[in-house]
């Protein structure tokens, strides 16, 4: 962390052990050891919610592309729900031009029950994923 050589160390305890004297070193030395632990408990505490702020900030911006692809595929592939009678009729396969006539509310009926729309299962928005 600080990268000391154990020479320097070495130095530091001489110097200690003279300026503080040898009664008052073990004193001393707990002190500092004290001090060090909450140090390095109180960096750790720090990191720990560092970590989990950046973990939330990594979820909420991946629910972000989550919800833009569904709506994305949602708004592709409709349900058969909101599908509105608005919706245009199937085509008619009419060949001739004699036989273009308009078709009837029972031929659509008809064509549309034969040819249903492709839909797919879609989970509710606001409830859990399967």
């Amino acid at each position: 962390m600080f990268d000391v050589a154990p020479t320097e160390l070495l130095l530091v305890v001489v110097v200690a052990l003279v300026v503080i004297g040898p009664k008052d070193l073990p004193k001393a030395m707990r002190f500092v050891g004290k001090w060090m632990g909450k140090a390095r408990g109180m960096a750790r505490h720090f990191r720990a919610g560092l970590d989990t702020m950046m973990r939330e900030a990594e979820l909420e911006e991946l629910e972000k592309q989550w919800r833009e692809q569904n709506d994305a595929i949602m708004r592709e592939f409709p349900r058969i729900d909101d599908a509105s009678p608005s919706q245009p009729a199937a085509p008619e396969t009419a060949t001739k031009a004699e036989d273009a006539s308009p078709a009837t509310d029972a031929e659509v009926d008809e064509a549309a029950a034969a040819n249903p729309p492709e839909t797919h299962v879609v989970p509710p928005k606001d409830g859990p994923l399967p």
